[in-house]
């Protein structure tokens, strides 16, 4: 009996240990705090300000709105805005992003606007530090790339952000090479609709990677807020939490007690 009761310390405190996030020298994440983050900025995908739009940043900004956006890079290496892998939902059209140059993207709009997909360092120009952002590095190939790329841009910008990703190596790489900028853990629960979760999925998941990339804050899917390893790392180890996406008022009445920084979209939050 004392040998399970032995083992079973063990495990919790390994579990611990793996869940741990960047607790010493910790960047002042106040700067951050007392917006709402508008999710790709403040869009509507069936009128003229699509998502990651130059229009829908604008309106974020002058709405005072905090912004979430998101980074990958173009075939000849170059960091523009887009969420997905390929450009079928958005653009219509066949094929990834990372197959085309930025001058062959510049035949495709957003939502069949008159929006192209803008580049990154184009909507730092825009936002010119008016309103904190939360950068996504979107690793659809290899994350030292893309974090090298876009950090080259973010270097010369003078505005309040952070970086956040789903992908632990992206973390890694700014915890090596950019420890004083804020990095952030994304995560959800990956399974649901008969798909199981694969093992690295349900590290992400239960946040075990944290023993590795040390994030500064997690950004977790709210719907899945009672995710002990969440919760632990906030409570315990007092570390802040975004919740994404928010898309209606009563969700985000119901989130409130229980994530720091929230990320909105489809309504106007109060």
């Amino acid at each position: 009996m004392l040998r399970i009761i032995m083992i079973l310390i063990v495990l919790i405190l390994l579990y611990l240990l793996m869940i741990m996030p960047g607790i010493f020298h910790r960047p002042d994440f106040r700067p951050l705090c007392g917006y709402y983050y508008a999710h790709r900025g403040l869009h509507d995908n069936t009128g003229a300000a699509p998502e990651n739009s130059m229009a829908a940043f604008q309106k974020a900004v002058l709405s005072g709105y905090g912004i979430e956006l998101d980074v990958q890079l173009t075939k000849d290496r170059i960091p523009v805005v887009f969420h997905d892998e390929t450009l079928k939902r958005i653009c219509g059209s066949d094929g990834t992003l990372r197959q085309y140059t930025y001058q062959e993207l510049k035949q495709f709009s957003l939502c069949r606007s008159s929006e192209q997909i803008p580049l990154f360092e184009d909507v730092l120009r825009l936002v010119n530090g008016a309103v904190p952002l939360i950068i996504e590095i979107k690793t659809y190939e290899s994350a030292s790339a893309v974090c090298s790329s876009v950090d080259a841009i973010l270097r010369n910008y003078s505005g309040v952000y952070c970086m956040e990703s789903f992908h632990p190596f992206s973390l890694i790489w700014y915890r090596l090479y950019r420890p004083e900028i804020i990095r952030g853990q994304l995560s959800s629960h990956f399974g649901g609709n008969g798909k199981r979760e694969t093992w690295y999925e349900a590290a992400v998941h239960y946040l075990l990677t944290n023993i590795l990339c040390k994030p500064n804050f997690i950004a977790y899917d709210h719907r899945y807020k009672n995710n002990l390893s969440r919760k632990l790392c906030r409570l315990l180890y007092h570390i802040p939490c975004a919740a994404w996406t928010i898309k209606s008022q009563e969700e985000l009445n119901l989130c409130r007690n229980d994530f720091d920084l929230f990320i909105f979209e489809g309504f106007v939050p109060k």
